[in-house]
């Protein structure tokens, strides 16, 4: 399978021209529509001009558009890699155990933990050299979502869908992240290895404690980041995508959602890591990868695209056949063509007798 990449993505920032031209020609057009109810009704008009047609013009900014967009993409570049070869790389293996329970969805950081979470992991990713990552996910159980990789762009990918629906089974088991997470490193050297758990830290399931001390003896340090407010904030139900009220508990009272920092806090200390509160700018990742930054790196056999060719003379071929035909095509009807109901606003050819 080719890896497809962009060379120059920031000419990507030319499509928010089209919203801008098409807005243009629909003002366009009711101004000229304007212009001719003041010359003459629409029946008199067709009379008087009868080779004029409306589709014609649309289908024309059609093409000008389609153009427009396909030497946009030409201009950014695309290119496929279509020769592998093994590589040596040196880095440190990260995995991120990440917490998808329903209490990621209180609303204490905008839009919500959950979001802002995925968007610091994903800030982080974009730090990475030749580091190789993992997520683990994890509510009531947890599973791996990406096993260790140095494909950053494919991380990236599989990281957008996540929600609180990743795990069906609710709760907060740290415990079992943790667990989960050391055993999806492989085998070896534990001195460029370490787990970062992001979490609002209600562990009501398991003790995560005791899973800390497991990682301790193996070697492999885990920082912990908490999401949330001190203050906490309530649990949001969804239905159907709209919201149905607040989470209660057996009593009836609204489920107030906190974040543990004494138990982040144990877990960090237990295996020499930091702990950093989610409420800080990039949720204190960038900090927490500076430190990783000091592990010694480990050199890893992979497979990576070593031959890129780019492909934006097919787009421009395309797009110069869009605008020969626009410039082929005129605004005024054609005899030959006037059996075209799209290019002819509905018309049909004359009958003469």
């Amino acid at each position: 399978m080719d890896m497809i990449r962009l060379a120059h993505p920031e000419w990507a920032i030319l499509f928010l021209l089209v919203p801008l031209f098409f807005l243009v020609f629909i003002l366009a057009g009711l101004f000229r529509k304007k212009a001719i109810k003041g010359f003459a009704r629409e029946e008199a008009f067709r009379y008087l001009s009868p080779l004029f047609s409306r589709n014609r013009r649309r289908v024309k900014f059609i093409l000008l558009m389609g153009a427009f967009s396909l030497l946009t993409l030409a201009a950014m570049n695309p290119q496929t890699g279509s020769r592998m070869e093994e590589a040596t790389l040196e880095g440190v293996d990260i995995i991120v155990a990440l917490d998808v329970s329903r209490s990621m969805l209180a609303e204490d950081m905008s839009p919500n933990r959950l979001e802002r979470a995925k968007l610091a992991v994903n800030r982080l990713l974009d730090q990475l050299d030749d580091d190789r990552f993992g997520l683990v996910v994890f509510a009531g159980t947890a599973h791996t979502q990406i096993p260790l990789t140095a494909d950053i762009r494919a991380a990236k990918m599989l990281m957008r869908p996540l929600n609180t629906e990743s795990v069906p089974v609710q709760g907060t088991a740290i415990e079992a992240a943790i667990d989960r997470a050391l055993s999806s490193f492989p085998e070896g050297d534990t001195a460029n290895k370490t787990i970062i758990l992001v979490s609002d830290g209600e562990s009501h399931e398991d003790n995560p404690v005791e899973a800390a001390r497991r990682a301790e003896s193996m070697g492999i340090t885990i920082h912990t980041v908490g999401v949330g407010s001190r203050d906490g904030a309530p649990v949001p139900i969804f239905e159907n995508g709209e919201r149905r009220g607040y989470l209660r508990d057996e009593d009836g009272n609204t489920v107030i959602s906190r974040y543990d920092e004494e138990s982040l806090r144990q877990i960090a200390d237990i295996t020499g890591g930091v702990f950093r509160h989610g409420g800080e700018t990039g949720m204190g990742l960038s900090e927490i990868l500076e430190t990783i930054r000091q592990m010694e790196a480990e050199a890893y056999e992979t497979f990576i695209f070593t031959e890129y060719e780019s492909r934006y003379h097919y787009l421009v071929a395309l797009a110069l056949c869009l605008l020969l035909i626009e410039l082929l095509l005129s605004e005024r009807k054609n005899k030959w063509l006037r059996a075209l109901p799209w290019l002819n606003d509905g018309t049909q050819p004359e009958n003469k007798q």
